[in-house]
């Protein structure tokens, strides 16, 4: 009996100890496991050449990253790398029968080598560029097979030097796509430190840190006939035609 009145009597105790201990084995895993994507901090008003290295390093090796614009914080690969837009389509869910693919050029002049620009749509690109834009173009045979059957590609030289850097020092365009925001708040979309907690376990290895975001997306204008500009969707950006 006196061991069954020391047990019953002790219980709560122990029983408050282990879960205490677990409770602190949880605050140790959370605080101190490594990080499995790797953060970058860029300030767009004074770019690192060798932060910038490193992503077009990833960028290169097939990787996908998360990097700012100059409105949603999106998720880009190399735009030539067919096994890299795959993995990105499959990971966003895009159908790349069904949705227009976009691409992040570093400016006109290599935008001009993915899709036809007339006269009339290389003025309206002087006039809106860099900027936060979608502009649908005429797309060129130059992009991997992911962009075949789809005649128009989505063209975007964001008002973001990081961005636009990523793009010029690669070589050639990124694919781009927003990170999703429906359902978010706004700390969730635009803040980093909330971005990077949400896709830490994803498969992305790297985020480029560029400072808080913009909550609203680029304004899409479809130019594939330039002589008739269409609003597809009304965002950031103010479009005069």
């Amino acid at each position: 009996m006196k061991h069954l009145f020391f047990y019953f009597r002790f219980l709560p105790f122990f029983a408050f100890r282990q879960t205490e201990y677990r409770l602190f084995a949880y605050f140790c895993k959370i605080t101190f496991s490594p990080r499995l994507m790797k953060t970058l901090r860029i300030y767009p008003s004074s770019i690192n050449d060798r932060f910038i290295e490193e992503a077009c390093d990833a960028l290169r090796s097939g990787q996908a990253i998360i990097y700012p614009t100059d409105t949603l914080y999106a998720i880009g690969c190399d735009a030539l790398n067919q096994g890299a837009i795959e993995k990105l389509c499959k990971f966003k869910g895009l159908n790349t029968q069904k949705n227009t693919l976009s691409i992040i050029c570093a400016d006109i002049s290599q935008a001009s080598d993915y899709a036809r620009i007339d006269n009339r749509t290389f003025k309206l690109l002087r006039q809106h560029c860099p900027g936060p834009f979608t502009f649908l173009l005429p797309a060129s045979t130059t992009l991997p097979k992911a962009f075949k059957g789809r005649h128009t590609v989505g063209l975007r030289i964001p008002d973001n030097p990081i961005a636009t850097t990523l793009a010029e020092r690669l070589g050639h365009p990124l694919l781009t796509t927003s990170l999703p925001s429906d359902g978010l708040d706004h700390d969730e979309i635009t803040a980093p430190d909330e971005i990077m907690l949400r896709y830490d376990s994803s498969q992305i290895p790297l985020m480029i840190d560029g400072g808080r975001g913009e909550s609203t997306p680029s304004t899409i204008v479809d130019l594939t006939d330039s002589s008739a500009p269409e609003i597809i969707r009304q965002g950031l950006g103010i479009f005069n035609d």
